[in-house]
Formats: C-alpha cells, sequence, structure tokens
C-alpha cells in the first residue's frame, strides 16, 4: 500500500536544497530525543510511540462502548471538549462524511456535534434546544474537569440529560475520558458509574487524536477506528529514529520549514482542494502554532480552502508581503465521480470541459495555482495523499505529529507545554472574581478604570 509522500522541488528555487539537507544532522538528533525521550518536555511524549501500543483491549473497548450506545439509535452524540480534545475527532469526522449528512438525515450512524469548544450562549441555547427534541447521549473529556468551557457545557447537558431521561438511564449515556487517578471530573464518573476511559498522563491535548479522546467520537460516527489507527501505526515506522533523513518524510519536512524560517518565511499557510479538509488544518494550526509559539519564535500557521479563498485570499498570497510559505495537501483520487456535460448554447463558454471529470479541474486548478503562487515569491511545499479515508488520514496524522515535535527541537522550544495559554484563563477568573483571585481581581479592575 502506498504512502502520503513529501515534494519540495517549488522549495528549492527559494532556498537551495543543500540548506535544507544542512538540518539533517539536526533534525535526526531531534527525531532520536522524541524518541529516547530525552529532549524538553519528555515527559508528554507517549503520543511518539502511541500508535505501535495500542493493544487489542482498548480497541475492543471502545467498539464495544460505542455499540452499546448505537443500539439505541442515537439521534445525537455530543462531544464535549476544548483545543485537541475535540479538534482531531472534528477533522477526522468531517474529512470522511458525506458533505449533507446533516441535512439528508440518515441515522445509520448519529451526527456528531460538539460543545464546550466556545463560551457562546446562543451556541449553547440552540444546542439545547436541539437535543430536546432528540435521542442523544455524549461524551466529556477532560483531565481535570475543571477546564472552564467544557465543564460549563457539561454542567448544562448533564442537568439536560437527567431531567430527560433520569439519572439513572443518563448515567449509561455519558462517557467521560479523563485522567486515570484525579480530577473533578474522575470522581464525578466514579460516584455516578460513568463508562470511563483514560487520557494518558504522558499525551498532551493536541496530540491525543489516537487515543480514546478522538476515538471514541470517530467511531460513534461510523467510522474504522482500526483502519485510522493502522495509518498511524505505518507512518510510525516510517518516520522512526532509525530511518535515515534521506527516506524520513518527517525530518524532511521538519528541515525545509526550518530552512525557510530562517530564509524570512515567518507563516505557513496549509493549503486545501477539498473543504472536507477545513477542520483538519484548524486541527494543524493548534498542533503548530501551540508547539512551537513561544520565546518570540515560531511559524504562524494559517489554512486556506482553495479555490474558494483564491477569490478572498488569493491576492495577498499571490503579490503581498514575501513572508510566507505554503504547504498543499493534494488528494490524489476522490471517491465519486461527476462529468461536465455538454450545453448546446454555451453561453458560460466552458463546452471546452466537456466529458472531463470534474476533478480533472480541480487538479488543474491546483497546479495552475502552485505554478502561479511559486512565479509571484511563495514557495509550496507538497503533500500527496493517495485517498481521503481512515487509513491515510491516520498516516497524516502521525506525520504531521512527529514532524512539529522534530520542528520544535530544531527551534530550540518545548513543543509539548502551552505557558501562554493560561494568561487568558488568569485574567477571565480575576474578571469573573473567583474565589482565590482576589487579588488578581483587585489590580484587573483597577487597570479597567
Amino acid at each position: 500500500m502506498k504512502n502520503i509522500s513529501l515534494n519540495l522541488k517549488n522549495v528549492y528555487g527559494f532556498v537551495p536544497k543543500a540548506k535544507i539537507d544542512g538540518f539533517k544532522l539536526q533534525s535526526e538528533a531531534a527525531n532520536l530525543a522524541l524518541h529516547k525521550k530525552t529532549g524538553k518536555g519528555n515527559d508528554f511524549l507517549g503520543w511518539v510511540d502511541l500508535p505501535g501500543s495500542i493493544g487489542e483491549y482498548e480497541l475492543a473497548d471502545i467498539e464495544k462502548t460505542v455499540q452499546k450506545l448505537q443500539v439505541k439509535h442515537l439521534e445525537v452524540f455530543v462531544v464535549i471538549g476544548i483545543g485537541g480534545s475535540y479538534l482531531g475527532s472534528k477533522a477526522v469526522i468531517d474529512a470522511l462524511s458525506d458533505s449533507f449528512a446533516a441535512i439528508k438525515g440518515s441515522f445509520e450512524a448519529p451526527l456528531i456535534v460538539f460543545a464546550g469548544q466556545n463560551i457562546s450562549e446562543d451556541y449553547l441555547f440552540e444546542l439545547r434546544d436541539l437535543l430536546d427534541t432528540k435521542d442523544w447521549a455524549c461524551t466529556v473529556i477532560s483531565k481535570s474537569g475543571t477546564t472552564t468551557e467544557p465543564a460549563l457545557a457539561f454542567r448544562l447537558l448533564k442537568q439536560d440529560l437527567e431531567e430527560k431521561y433520569g439519572i439513572d438511564e443518563a448515567s449509561k449515556r455519558i462517557i467521560a475520558v479523563t485522567d486515570a487517578e484525579r480530577g473533578a471530573l474522575k470522581k464525578l464518573a466514579k460516584e455516578e458509574g460513568y463508562k470511563t476511559f483514560i487520557i494518558p498522563d504522558d499525551v498532551g491535548g493536541r496530540y491525543s487524536v489516537l487515543t480514546p479522546v478522538g476515538l471514541i467520537a470517530i467511531g460513534m460516527a461510523g467510522f474504522n477506528i482500526r483502519e485510522l489507527v493502522k495509518g498511524a501505526i505505518d507512518m510510525e515506522k516510517a518516520c522512526d529514529s532509525s530511518v535515515p533523513y534521506e527516506q524520513n518524510l518527517a525530518c524532511q519536512y521538519a528541515a525545509a520549514r526550518n530552512a525557510l524560517y530562517q530564509s524570512g518565511k515567518k507563516i505557513e499557510i496549509l493549503v486545501n482542494y477539498n473543504p472536507k479538509l477545513h477542520f483538519f488544518a484548524e486541527w494543524w494550526k493548534q498542533l503548530y502554532g501551540e508547539s512551537e509559539g513561544k520565546d518570540n519564535k515560531g511559524i504562524y500557521p494559517s489554512s486556506v480552502d482553495f479555490s474558494s479563498d483564491l477569490h478572498s485570499m488569493g491576492q495577498y498570497i499571490q503579490e503581498g508581503e514575501r513572508t510566507l510559505f505554503e504547504t498543499v495537501l493534494s488528494i490524489e483520487e476522490v471517491d465519486n465521480e461527476v462529468l461536465v456535460p455538454e450545453d448546446e448554447a454555451d453561453l458560460d463558454g466552458l463546452n471546452f470541459l466537456a466529458g472531463k471529470r470534474v476533478d480533472e479541474v480541480n487538479k488543474m486548478a491546483e497546479l495552475g495555482t502552485s505554478i502561479a503562487h511559486v512565479d509571484g515569491g511563495v514557495p509550496n511545499i507538497r503533500i500527496s495523499v493517495p485517498k481521503l479515508n481512515e487509513y491515510y488520514l491516520g498516516q497524516l496524522i502521525y506525520f504531521f505529529e512527529i514532524a512539529c515535535g522534530i520542528s520544535g527541537y530544531i527551534l530550540d522550544v518545548n513543543p509539548f507545554d502551552q505557558p501562554g495559554v493560561e494568561s487568558y484563563k488568569k485574567n477571565m477568573f480575576a474578571l469573573l472574581n473567583k474565589p482565590g483571585f482576589e487579588k488578581e481581581s483587585k489590580a484587573i479592575q483597577e487597570r479597567l478604570q
């Protein structure tokens, strides 16, 4: 079976291949440090060998849990979490789903919706209004159980679920994904008898999609979690520290990114030509932004959906400040065939496309855009994905994860912490007069006067 592939030829005109390959020793050393767990943040490296360590018992337990809820013929399944606790599953589910499944109303698998990823009162009101008319269940994902956004959503939805089904039945419709030993959610799950899965202590949220954090929702949506894991396992082997730079796609991608960064390219745009990949890019942005954006360093991760955004962002990318480069996700084979018809009047002038597949038009838009952007001063990295399915998404997830760790180590930051994320929380708690924040509350109120 083919693997995803990496093409750097449209980078060499901006940064010589020799300069990129100059990062060979650094990338190999960084990869070794990840696998030996000797680098910065080494207490959060459980994801590195995670795919190959997922056992039959864990996969079967997830499948059994999903099946128990599916026999209830649920219409909606709510995933409560924020950041990595929702973006990974959202990315995979959207990539694999019929674009109009929610409208078609097929209940072969429940509609997956999300909560706790924002604090919008309107969003929560509208979600609860929907759930009031549907048969539903949920999973709540939090190591601590006290993260504000998901904890607030769960408090509301738990109440709704218990009022609708009764406390006993509600407890059978809640899956908790949390810490093994401690935390508010762990305590509640034990008291209420929720089916519980563990978030490994050494796996951070943005690296957790291949744990129950992501696999439960993906399985509930009706997709094959074993194929997802298999793809990740195969990419884990392909990016192992024993695989030399010349054959190691993750090392090469990390090297190219850092070479471009040193040459003044500060912004990386992840490009797709399939709208199903929109939330995959959102997952990627968290992975790289939260991992590398430290110590006043880091490539800024952005994304576009082409060809839609060629009519909005295309002008800037073509002729704006030359501080950016693109990484293009190219899907080689699509699932369906649509041919352009002949039209006798040809008022739109498209008869020259008659008989061609729409995907061919899309591929030529991709190629033409790449040529135009390279000519306009935008380096292009191309990642080819044979097909958009569970197996290749598993490959892509692990590829980006391991390359992110390598790239972060080359940049000399800790890719596995996120101290800056706490700043907004402290201010929010002070503004809301949370107990224990009296000093901060007084200081911030004085600033606002």
